[in-house]
């Protein structure tokens, strides 16, 4: 399943640093890359696998994250949803692995396994205590080197089905289940690898055939396109030396090609209602911003927390407390690698219509824009921020996947420094900055509301009716 959060954090330090940002005036110097360190080193095989270790001991488990730099963006029109199937197919066995071993092996003995597939990225990882690390580093060695073996058509349709129910269940038979399929087809042209959603679709489910996932597979599941992250209490030579043991022999893969991505700009307001089987409408408020290459979004991600979210957030106390007039307000930026967007939902309370929530909202952040934020509304985000990335690192699998994230996204396990200086020295004027750059009149106000019920769209006249995302119009993208 998708998994937009990229902070991560280190329990050892939760208190302090809640205590720090409590204390902190506003001109203090942010805490940076000076106050967390995970001790870790880096090298790679022959093959091109990049291995990250971190010794931690205490406590005797140890976790394994294998991050392979492939999502949904690294599909074709007409091939979605491969990278999430395989997420499936990974589980099923492999060439030395009989299906359910895995499972034997991690969970039988009180630990864990799972998977999650991004835009950008697909990870699996065991947690399991200290004495059966290696065979947590065999069974990830043989299904990246084996995994083909034993992979036939059975295997396929009952993954294949599995995900198609999967589907069933969280899309098209979810309360507001279709709206992020909604907003992409609307902020993205066809050609874009975010324009579609990462489970795929039916139809591109139904056609994927043995040799197009196996090509997909032999493409993107090769050595040089991973990054094994192994954190917890382990001795490093030992653990060095089972590495080679058991991927040093696995052959490296073709450069893998990546798709060029460009940051969509719309030029314009779209205006959408989708009549979904709900009992309640909700009004999504969605403009295309960047990615990871920019550093404008760590003040994206401050705007997120000064617009809601605490009971003094802007929209959250407007909205919520003072007017009572929406159930819930939400407000965030969500990046990828090479694009991202900023939105904003509103749930209202009976009486309430969303037009006049959308009005009131608009007047909201047209005030922020123009005042930018208060030094007090810096502080509390940028310690929200800081609580938020340091839980994040609590768990050996929390560290591993930061430094997962780190190495794959910016070629350097200790970038979560970087990301945690940058986002503490947002200033007001940065906030300012990015929400008048990006709050503009180019956006997507996506109206979901009652089977039946098309009038309390917002600004229903003004809106272009769906039925979902296929039958969404494309935008005409700026580029």
């Amino acid at each position: 399943m998708p998994t937009p959060c990229r902070k991560f954090a280190w329990i050892a330090l939760v208190a302090l640093s809640c205590v720090a940002a409590a204390q902190r005036p506003p001109s203090a110097a942010p805490p940076g890359s000076d106050t967390i360190r995970i001790p870790f080193e880096s090298y790679t095989l022959p093959n091109g696998l990049t291995v990250i270790l971190s010794t931690d001991r205490t406590t005797p488990t140890v976790a394994v994250n294998l991050w392979y730099h492939v999502g949904s963006k690294n599909e074709l029109p007409g091939r979605t949803g491969f990278a999430h199937l395989f997420e499936h197919i990974m589980f099923t066995g492999s060439g030395h692995v009989p299906y359910g071993l895995h499972d034997k092996l991690t969970e039988g003995i009180g630990g864990s396994n799972n998977g999650t597939t991004s835009n950008d990225r697909t990870t699996y990882f065991e947690i399991v205590p200290s004495n059966y690390l290696e065979s947590a580093l065999w069974i990830e060695a043989d299904r990246m080197g084996f995994l083909l073996d034993t992979l036939d058509l059975a295997k396929l349709n009952a993954q294949r089905d599995i995900v198609k129910n999967e589907r069933r269940q969280g899309v098209d038979n979810q309360p507001y289940g279709k709206v992020n399929e909604i907003l992409a087809r609307a902020t993205y042209p066809a050609d874009n690898p975010y324009s579609w959603d990462v489970i795929g679709s039916m139809d591109d489910l139904s056609a994927a055939s043995a040799d197009d996932v196996k090509t997909f597979f032999r493409t993107y599941y090769a050595t040089n396109n991973v990054f094994l992250a192994i954190v917890g209490d382990f001795d490093s030579a030992q653990v060095k030396a089972w590495v080679t043991k058991y991927f040093g022999d696995i052959p490296r893969g073709k450069p893998v090609v990546r798709p060029t991505v460009s940051t969509a700009t719309l030029p314009g307001e779209r205006r959408f209602s989708y009549e979904d089987r709900v009992q309640v409408s909700r009004l999504y408020i969605q403009w295309p911003t960047v990615g990871e290459k920019s550093d404008d979004h760590y003040a994206l991600d401050i705007l997120g927390s000064i617009l809601a979210g605490p009971r003094t957030a802007r929209l959250t106390k407007a909205l919520v407390y003072d007017q009572q007039a929406a159930a819930s307000v939400s407000a965030f930026q969500g990046t990828n690698e090479d694009v991202g967007e900023f939105m904003v939902t509103i749930t209202p309370r009976p009486g309430h219509t969303l037009t006049e929530l959308e009005a009131a909202a608009d007047g909201i952040i047209e005030r922020l824009k123009a005042e930018g934020p208060t030094a007090e509304e810096i502080q509390k985000a940028t310690a929200g921020q800081e609580l938020t990335f340091v839980r994040g690192l609590e768990s050996n699998l929390g560290k591993a996947m930061g430094l997962s994230d780190s190495a794959g996204l910016h070629g350097d396990p200790g970038h979560y420094k970087i990301d945690l200086q940058k986002s503490m020295a947002v200033t007001a004027a940065d906030v300012k900055r990015v929400a008048n750059t990006y709050l503009t009149k180019g956006r997507i106000v996506l109206s979901v509301v009652p089977a039946g019920k098309p009038d309390e769209a917002s600004k229903p006249a003004e809106s272009t009716k769906v039925t979902g995302a296929e039958d969404t119009p494309r935008p005409e993208v700026k580029r």
